[in-house]
């Protein structure tokens, strides 16, 4: 069998038709699925049945599953992690997990109760981005490398919270994590490279804060151009996959507050990788519970100062 795509933009997304995730996929199935994501960098799959059982299965089929978060207690089961627009809303662009020093691969996402109206999720695609810099930032891009803190959540902070966002928040940051990444990533699958950057990131190495800010600046905006990503609109009975370790995303909180609620499920990731062959390194917090670490890798620091 081949599989069936319909390409939603030029640099990102396409609709796989004919596949239902619920459905006991076939190892051909799923090694399509995989170069497609390779290839388009997000997925989305109509799964009107699908349940969080068989949400587990589809993700299972592409690697070892994390559990719901590093500091997030899971929902209905361990490795699922409620996105819920009442407890916590993620409208900031981010790379999920970063502050850890193996990110998930891949995330799933499963829409359960969509808004009449708004409630989009945007991806960007991060190798388009490092593929528009000028050559002269592209090469300076291979250079650096960034802190990213869970401390520094990517939801910016708010002189007001909802008692259920401030108590989701100090969840968040019970467990302080640090994590330096190359700026630079290369997909360990396609070798294309991407910025691997978004709301974690605390600031970049050998740079000032105010220095880190605009560099930071500069790079995000190559990420965000409109032609680097793909607004998808919910329906429910839908599921969104796509490829962590080379894409953004951001959560469009322009639904009045009404009810939102997806069930996130990722596959495990392993230690980034810059362009000089240099990996990522742990600084602060032990996160081998949430997915796995090789013992090297374990900062000597696993406990707050």
């Amino acid at each position: 069998m081949t599989l069936s795509l319909s390409k939603i933009t030029a640099d990102i997304g396409a609709r796989v038709l004919g596949v239902n995730p619920a459905d006991d996929l076939s190892d051909e199935t799923v090694a399509q699925l995989r170069t497609a994501l390779g290839e388009h960098k997000a997925l989305v799959l109509d799964a009107p049945g699908l349940d969080v059982a068989g949400q587990e299965r589809f993700a299972a089929r592409f690697g070892p599953l994390t559990t719901a978060h590093p500091t997030v207690p899971g929902g209905e089961t361990p490795h699922v992690l409620d996105v819920d627009a009442e407890i916590s809303k993620a409208n900031e662009w981010h790379t999920d997990v970063t502050f850890v020093v193996t990110p998930p691969a891949i995330s799933t996402l499963r829409s359960i109760v969509i808004p009449p109206y708004g409630g989009e999720t945007l991806v960007a695609n991060s190798a388009a981005a490092y593929r528009s810099l000028p050559e002269p930032l592209r090469a300076w891009a291979d250079t650096l490398w960034a802190v990213h803190t869970n401390v520094y959540d990517y939801a910016e902070p708010r002189p007001q919270r909802k008692a259920a966002e401030a108590a989701y928040r100090e969840t968040f940051e019970s467990v302080p994590y640090e994590s330096v990444h190359p700026v630079v990533r290369v997909h360990p699958e396609t070798g294309e490279r991407g910025l691997f950057i978004g709301g974690f990131v605390r600031g970049i190495v050998g740079l000032s804060t105010t220095e880190s800010r605009d560099v930071l600046r500069l790079l995000q905006a190559h990420v965000t151009r409109p032609e680097h990503v793909l607004r998808w609109s919910w329906q429910p009975g839908q599921l969104l996959v796509f490829d962590n370790r080379i894409t953004q995303h951001y959560a469009i909180d322009n639904y009045d507050d009404q009810p939102r609620r997806l069930s996130r499920i990722t596959v495990a990731g392993d230690i980034p990788v810059s362009v000089s062959g240099e990996r990522s390194r742990a600084l602060l917090g032990d996160s081998s519970h949430y997915s796995a670490v090789p013992a090297d890798a374990v900062p000597e620091r696993s406990v707050a100062a």
